[in-house]
């Protein structure tokens, strides 16, 4: 890794911590906010799903004078369900005719041509740097959920997109929640001001019993089954370590200031088999990968989807004057004795982090979380890479050779990168560590 980009990611690093700091102190609504010369903002959504829907709750809650003007999906029903919802929860702020529900792979091309100022992007993340990218080169300000990226093309895309966003001087957040989390952001504070001394390892954990699961119908083509399914699929979700595991991983990142520049590890696939209960698409159920940082401080991390085993999302560091659990905010010496301990919850975070994105809009402050979002995200591919191959993958090799996981088409009838045998299993197409190649 050469000199300058561990400085970049450093500085970065730094700079969006004291921004996430100081974000706290906006208000539960912002007023007055002009945008094209107007009191209200626009807004238009692109995924229709679980999340989507929520993050416009979540702006919704903070933003007074937002209007939802276009929703799209990749699915009709989908689009469809979700605009019906949203008139009827947000009365005269959701103005959304017929003509302004998109749906289909080009769907997201006409919600960010309706005319909203910002976009809210929450499709399935193998879809996150293209759309991304769309949005910027139209001139939209972006909130984005995690993970941005399942790929080092992805990666690199989004940087790209990064860079021009700065130089349209667009907004840009990042669904990485726990950087406007009051507990996380003080905490945080006070072991980078040194309160434990130097970082010398980190545990992080997402060990939970998994999510839901959809069976496949006979009158769908196999996109449609993966994209109904999609969080079973790497070109569509990066495995779990990714679309869940990155939250936990960044805290290590966020305290560090740097990104790790190597990882190895293992994993694999012991419960998720094809059944009577429907199929795991190719997915791990298990990781574990040790993550090292340019100093040689490592990290532990340990994902799993396991039913009745040991649950745990948590965030811990031991330094050389003692240990913080991150995630309880609390921090004591070696002797265990409480140095810190946070008592204030503060807002949703859920919330926060669009009212902070909000503040920026309207006051045109420097604000772009995009490169956190793509940084973070490919640390979680990183991890994947290593567990997947059992070797040691370097990040800088991992960037510049990593393959893409995506289709290079989309249609109802194309074929993913991955198709089921005559039983409808993904069983032959599952990584096998010491075969699968990282790059």
């Amino acid at each position: 890794m050469s000199e300058t980009s561990k400085t970049s990611r450093r500085s970065f690093l730094k700079k969006s911590s004291i921004l996430a700091a100081g974000a706290m102190a906006v208000g539960s609504s912002v007023q007055n906010v002009h945008a094209a010369g107007s009191d209200q903002m626009k807004i238009a959504l692109i995924g229709c799903g679980g999340r989507g829907k929520g993050a416009v709750h979540n702006h919704m809650a903070v933003n007074p004078n937002a209007k939802l003007v276009a929703v799209a999906d990749a699915f009709e029903d989908n689009a469809q369900n979700v605009a019906k919802s949203f008139r009827e929860s947000f009365k005269e702020k959701a103005d959304l005719p017929a003509e302004r529900v998109f749906s289909g792979f080009d769907g997201y091309k006409q919600a960010i041509d309706a005319g909203a100022d910002l976009m809210i992007i929450a499709t399935p993340p193998g879809f996150r740097p293209i759309h991304f990218k769309a949005a910027i080169e139209a001139g939209k300000n972006v909130f984005m959920e995690k993970p941005c990226c399942v790929d080092a093309p992805g990666f690199r895309s989004l940087i790209e997109s990064s860079k021009l966003a700065d130089e349209k001087g667009l907004k840009v957040g990042v669904g990485l929640q726990r950087h406007h989390q009051k507990p996380y952001v003080e905490t945080i504070e006070k072991i980078q001001e040194g309160i434990i001394g130097k970082p010398q390892f980190f545990r992080v954990y997402w060990n939970s019993g998994g999510v839901w699961n959809r069976k496949r119908k006979p009158e769908q083509t196999e996109m449609e089954y993966q994209m109904r399914n999609w969080y079973y699929f790497n070109w569509l979700c990066g495995d779990h370590i990714a679309e869940q595991h990155i939250h936990n991983m960044d805290i290590a990142s966020w305290i560090m200031n740097d990104y790790p520049v190597e990882a190895q590890g293992m994993g694999g696939r012991q419960v998720r088999k094809f059944g009577d209960d429907g199929d795991y698409g190719h997915i791990f159920d298990h990781h574990f990968v040790e993550f090292t940082f340019a100093d040689g401080t490592k990290m532990f991390s340990q994902c799993r989807h396991i039913r009745n085993t040991w649950n745990n999302v948590t965030e811990h560091m031991g330094g050389t004057k003692g240990y913080a659990d991150v995630s309880k905010g609390k921090i004591v010496d070696l002797d265990g004795k409480v140095l810190y301990k946070n008592r204030d919850k503060g807002r949703n975070p859920y919330e926060q982090e669009h009212a902070d994105l909000l503040d920026a809009i309207v006051n045109n402050k420097k604000y772009n979380e995009a490169y956190l979002g793509a940084k973070s995200s490919f640390m979680a591919v990183l991890g994947r890479m290593a567990s997947y191959s059992g070797k040691v993958v370097k990040w800088d090799d991992a960037v510049a050779k990593g393959p893409s996981e995506v289709p290079e088409t989309f249609a109802w009838d194309a074929k993913p990168p991955v198709v089921a045998d005559a039983n409808g299993s993904y069983e032959h197409a599952v990584p096998m560590p010491g075969i699968y190649k990282p790059y």
